[in-house]
């Protein structure tokens, strides 16, 4: 009897003792627990390992009999992996507070590139946009990206690398700069002026230089001698026909007497109508050549511009009055740049979109026919206007030849927009466009850039 109410004394102490223990565990557990929170949570000035480690040594157990030694020993295995826990902890606290500046330098970052993006007069960065594109053939890519500066950094472009110049527009048709650029290097360019054309005329403009040669003409013809070359057509094969429909010189005059839409109709045409341009002055729209230089000191108008000027009639006539005239033109269904310099005269290959290429207060006179007229948007038109008068020297004159408008537009849209550029009047004539009636106009213009 006795031996059983020691046996279950015993029992009794045992179970009180493995409660405790159980307790104990439990509060280790917890306190690992919010001490791997408050790690995570908390702030580097907060958190003191020392001071764990120190409460850790000084922890005391309870007293145990003999036959809790397994769970003592998993005890002192916890506190151990506790201890080896520490500088696992230090790391992981380290890497987290790299983290946190790392994520803090791209917010700031980032606040800077939406700041930049916000301001109106940053525009997108096309160029970086068509690089982000993989199908691009490599010659695209050369010839639009950045290239070093073999001598490093210069002062003058403030950088050490230069970008090609190619218009902002290219970057938005891809897929046909794409295909203007994919041909062999070092071989024959394709015939592809339309494609080119194009591009010009979407606002691709310059366009990216290639690595490739023209098509040279069969038996090239070489010029004809100055200044016979201003009245003589020149020979078929001083050019190459590929990129045209006539294959002749003679085809492009015969279509003045056909049906259809050309541009230029009669322009090749040198002994009909071109003959007789600016030649005469009716006090009225059509002004003559001698007249107009008449308004100036002789040979005061010595160089010039013709915007749009066909194939150069009026470039010739000034030569012949010892006048130098740069005449831009497109090649709209026939050679007009070639038959210009087969003349013996400047031609640039530009749409009257491009700014003039001409630095400011340099040109005499700027002259423009049929060119400039209502089919341009009305803010795209003054900013032509504006760099007319950039390029014109004090007291040049713009000699706008034949605008052609709407009769509400006169008064509504174009005399406010002219008087606002600021060139002062010496002739200005109106009249209305008699070939198909309505409320269609002519305006000619002889206008002066002022002095001050």
């Amino acid at each position: 009897m006795a031996s059983d109410e020691d046996y279950a004394k015993k029992q009794a102490s045992h179970i009180r003792q493995s409660r405790k223990f159980k307790l104990l565990v439990v509060a280790l557990v917890i306190v690992v627990n919010v001490l791997a929170v408050y790690i995570f949570t908390s702030g580097p000035s907060r958190l003191d390992l020392n001071q764990i480690s120190r409460y850790t040594q000084q922890l005391s157990l309870p007293q145990l009999s003999c036959d809790t030694a397994p769970l003592i020993d998993d005890l002192n295995f916890t506190r151990t992996q506790l201890y080896s826990t520490h500088s696992r902890i230090a790391e992981l606290h380290q890497r987290l507070t790299s983290a946190n500046a790392l994520i803090e330098a791209l917010l700031t970052q980032l606040t800077r590139l939406n700041e930049r993006e916000q301001r109106p007069s940053e525009e997108p960065n096309y160029r970086a946009d068509l690089f982000s594109a993989t199908n691009l053939p490599e010659e695209l890519r050369l010839a639009i990206g950045p290239h070093k500066l073999p001598l490093g950094n210069s002062p003058r472009v403030g950088s050490d690398v230069v970008l090609p110049p190619v218009g902002a527009a290219c970057l938005m048709f891809r897929e046909e700069l794409a295909e203007y650029m994919s041909y062999q290097v070092g071989a024959e360019c394709p015939v592809d002026d339309a494609l080119s054309q194009k591009l010009m005329v979407k606002g691709c403009e310059p366009l990216p230089r290639r690595r490739c040669y023209p098509k040279t003409p069969a038996s090239y013809a070489g010029p004809i001698p100055f200044p016979q070359s201003l009245w003589t057509t020149p020979p078929d094969n001083s050019i190459a026909w590929d990129a045209y429909q006539c294959k002749s010189y003679q085809c492009l005059i015969d279509r003045r007497d056909k049906p259809g839409v050309f541009d230029c109709k009669d322009c090749f045409h040198l002994e009909g109508r071109e003959k007789h341009r600016w030649m005469f002055d009716n006090n009225n729209l059509d002004y003559g050549m001698d007249q107009v230089l008449a308004n100036r000191p002789p040979g005061t108008i010595r160089i010039g511009l013709d915007i749009g000027g066909g194939s150069g009639t009026f470039a010739a006539r000034m030569r012949e009055r010892n006048v130098t005239i740069v005449t831009t033109t497109m090649n709209y269904d026939g050679p007009f740049n070639n038959f210009i310099a087969s003349r013996g005269l400047i031609s640039m290959h530009m749409t009257v979109a491009q700014r003039l290429p001409f630095f400011e207060n340099t040109l005499d006179i700027v002259h423009s026919m049929h060119v400039l007229s209502n089919w341009i948007p009305d803010k795209m038109l003054e900013f032509t206007l504006y760099d007319i008068y950039r390029v014109l020297r004090p007291g040049g004159l713009f000699w706008l030849d034949h605008f052609f408008c709407l009769g509400q537009q006169l008064n509504g849209t174009y005399v406010p927009m002219f008087d606002r550029v600021g060139f002062k009047r010496v002739r200005w004539n109106v009249g209305r466009k008699v070939d198909r009636g309505g409320n269609e106009w002519y305006f000619s213009a002889l206008l002066e850039k002022p002095m001050t």
